[in-house]
């Protein structure tokens, strides 16, 4: 009993952590390319916040707690933006 306990207690707390996804984009080479990027993504309700390296191109996008982001949905903000997607990966 105790172990099915902590399974349904581990369960429930990782279905409630925000999800941190990595984006390679090509073509971002300004604060202008970076705030547009960020602007695009951040009217997803899903997201908390959003950051842009602009030096390497990789955006951060954090999630609300207990929501996620699809790689097509990623990829569609990206394009709509202006920019392309070279990788995504999730940690």
């Amino acid at each position: 009993m105790r172990t099915y306990i902590c399974f349904i207690v581990m369960f429930l707390s990782f279905a409630l952590w925000a999800e941190e996804i990595h984006v390679q984009v090509k073509g971002v080479v300004c604060s202008f390319c970076a705030q547009g990027i960020g602007e695009t993504v951040k009217k997803r309700a899903e997201v908390e916040r959003v950051s842009v390296d602009i030096e390497t191109g990789a955006v951060t996008i954090v999630t609300k707690e207990g929501q996620t982001l699809d790689d097509a949905t990623i990829e569609k903000c990206i394009t709509d933006a202006g920019y392309e997607v070279d990788s995504i990966e999730r940690s």
